[in-house]
């Protein structure tokens, strides 16, 4: 009599054989093996037994737990604008994205036709479309504060701000440093941030996560932050003796005093504070990366616990010393089959038979 389709599937381990064979009918054996006589590597598993009232039950149970799943769902408020605020984020993003990767595709066609040459033409060229993104970017400000994103307000406020000094002041105000190569190293960094950081963004906005993307957005910034920001003070530095010749943004004082206030000293002030900015974000990133792969370990450690369920070692007699207590990872099969476990040899073999309706479960030494 054939009581179980030709479907095997089977899985191996360092500890044990899995061996999963699907019943032929849904019903209830008297016992696991055809004959009548069990088998002395056999033995009865009653932390997992399970006859036709313990089934009842734990269809019970999981009925209850979806009805209460349903009825917390219920509770909780949903808001009536997260599909507006979905989708004002996701074109924000796009846009930024957009913008972005013109800058980088520009900057480096030019840079493979032009060589050297692109790097003393690069704000003339790229000017209008960065001065766009650096004024759409204060909207990452109020964001946060809207309650429109989880982002924390002060490392958005630190990085945008600081962008927007080096580009309307440093570069947009003196037209001696617009023909300088280190506009080019700072629009250039800042582009391959931002062409991986918005994209990341924006599929998050539709529940998409791509693992190449991610890895970029939490990898790619520790090496081109700090390097961005020392383009940025190299920027400031050139910059210093251009505010002294030229007394731009200078502030007027008494004649006792020596007449005026150069903005150069605000701007050295302005670069201990930038170092200040770089690790305050640089400390927010990593801590960033190590939440979000913290966390995707986490829910694959419990992916893989969920779908399995403990079984005890046993020796022969039936006794289970308490020093020689092990737990296996057997999966529990919803189908109606039949679960083998084959044991190394030289281990105690673990408890076995399981006979009920839906899934039993055999160990063999």
């Amino acid at each position: 009599m054939v009581v179980v389709s030709g479907r095997i599937n089977h899985r191996s381990t360092q500890r044990l054989v899995d061996i999963k064979i699907k019943k032929q009918e849904e019903r209830w054996w008297d016992r696991l093996t055809l004959q009548e006589k069990r088998p002395v590597f056999l033995a009865p598993d009653f932390d997992r037994w399970l006859d036709e009232s313990d089934a009842e039950m734990e269809l019970q149970a999981k009925e209850e737990e979806k009805i209460n799943k349903i009825s917390v769902e219920s509770r909780v408020r949903k808001d009536p604008y997260l599909g507006l605020k979905r989708g004002y984020l996701f074109m924000y993003n796009l846009v930024q994205f957009l913008g972005f990767s013109w800058i980088f595709v520009s900057m480096t066609v030019r840079l493979f036709i032009l060589g050297q040459d692109s790097f003393y033409d690069t704000f003339h060229n790229m000017a209008d479309m960065m001065y766009f993104c650096q004024m759409m970017a204060a909207l990452e400000v109020i964001n946060p504060l809207l309650g429109l994103v989880k982002s924390a307000f002060l490392p958005a406020m630190i990085q945008v701000a600081g962008r927007n000094v080096i580009l309307f002041v440093v570069f947009g105000a003196l037209e001696e440093m617009q023909n300088k190569p280190v506009v080019f190293f700072v629009f250039y960094l800042w582009s391959t941030i931002e062409i991986f950081r918005y994209p990341f963004y924006m599929l998050g906005c539709i529940g998409t996560d791509w693992k190449l993307l991610t890895w970029l957005r939490y990898s790619l910034w520790i090496p081109l932050y700090p390097l961005g920001v020392l383009a940025e003070a190299v920027a400031v530095i050139q910059s210093l003796p251009v505010f002294d010749e030229t007394r731009l943004f200078s502030v007027s004082l008494p004649a006792v005093l020596g007449g005026s206030l150069s903005f150069s000293y605000t701007l050295q002030l302005y670069l201990v504070f930038m170092f200040l900015g770089l690790f305050i974000n640089f400390r927010h990133l990593y801590k960033q990366r190590r939440r979000r792969y913290r966390s995707r370990k986490r829910k694959l450690h419990e992916a893989r616990v969920s779908s399995s369920a403990p079984v005890t070692h046993s020796w022969r007699d039936g006794a289970v010393p308490r020093g020689h207590r092990r737990k296996l990872p057997a999966v529990r099969d919803e189908t109606h089959s039949v679960q083998v476990c084959v044991s190394p040899l030289g281990q105690p073999p673990p408890l076995a038979s399981r006979v009920h309706r839906g899934t039993s479960a055999m160990h063999l030494t």
